[in-house]
């Protein structure tokens, strides 16, 4: 790990550690009623994986916000107020934030901040949205590096769920792409852990992290899913001369508005991601600081 980054990390470490409790603050606790009745009886469905549900909710005072529901949760309420605990705790302009919880006998719900724009799957799928130019492509892709950079540097506790896609990319009122899909519970095995070490069980468990963000990347690229593990997008990015054919492979909706260095420059990131899965190269951090050397978007 960088020396500058191992300070600056147990240094800001410490002064979390001195300015939290156990205690949930600011945290309001919803009825199961309220929340059923503002996902249309979970009918309202954003995206699924075998640890989560999520759901778009329409509350009584007009905000749009994300619920997720909690699959196969442990039926003692401890790990469930640790994961309220530790996602109230994270404040990140690109990660989505908590704002309340619900529980019952049967279910655990999360309630996340304003999804007033959906999701980018809708932005890249639906025909009826106006296409995303170049730039906002760009900005996504940076941020959500950016929301993992703050996974790595600040938290203690090693993550159990990272997933990147378009389908857990969510836009606020302001446009705003914000990471949604992360967190403590259902852990099965060993936790991910958000960590440049050079042990390499430890570099493996961050490594799907890698591998799914350079999937993320041919997704904002291509227009085209990712679901599935985008099995046609990684065989194309792996061929020995894909940069032959990348003008082919570029979304239609871009048409010729793009900057072909920039391009390229993602392009040879995501390659390098997907190739990186069992032994990753290089740290979040470390592709962050290259991804705002080589393309020209102001840091936030």
């Amino acid at each position: 790990m960088d020396p500058l980054i191992r300070k600056l990390r147990r240094r800001l470490l410490a002064w979390l550690r001195r300015s939290r409790s156990d205690r949930i603050h600011f945290m309001r606790r919803l009825s199961y009623k309220d929340v059923k009745r503002a996902t249309d009886g979970f009918h309202r469905i954003i995206y699924s994986n075998s640890q989560v549900a999520a759901y778009a909710a329409k509350f009584e005072d007009g905000s749009a916000s994300l619920v997720k529901e909690i699959k196969d949760f442990d039926q003692a309420d401890d790990s469930f107020y640790s994961e309220v605990q530790f996602l109230g705790r994270l404040h990140h302009r690109h990660l989505l934030s908590l704002k309340g919880f619900s529980l019952n006998r049967k279910s655990r719900l999360l309630i996340f901040d304003s999804i007033e724009n959906g999701s980018l799957k809708d932005h890249l799928n639906d025909p009826l949205k106006t296409p995303l130019n170049w730039r906002t492509r760009l900005q996504i892709a940076i941020d959500v590096v950016a929301a993992l950079e703050y996974l790595f540097l600040f938290v203690e506790q090693p993550l159990c769920r990272v997933s990147i896609s378009s389908s857990n990319i969510m836009f606020d009122d302001n446009f705003t792409a914000k990471l949604s899909d992360y967190g403590l519970l259902t852990c099965v095995g060993n936790p991910v852990m958000m960590t440049n070490s050079k042990d390499d069980s430890m570099r493996q468990k961050s490594g799907n992290i890698i591998y799914q963000l350079g999937v993320f990347i041919l997704e904002l690229v291509t227009g085209q899913s990712s679901e599935m593990e985008g099995s046609d997008l990684i065989e194309w990015i792996q061929e020995s001369r894909f940069y032959s054919s990348i003008h082919n492979m570029v979304d239609p909706d871009l048409g010729d508005n793009y900057d072909s260095r920039e391009l390229k420059t993602l392009l040879a990131v995501a390659k390098l991601c997907i190739k990186s899965r069992d032994k990753p190269v290089f740290t979040i951090p470390q592709l962050f600081r290259y991804l705002q050397h080589k393309v020209d978007i102001p840091r936030d």
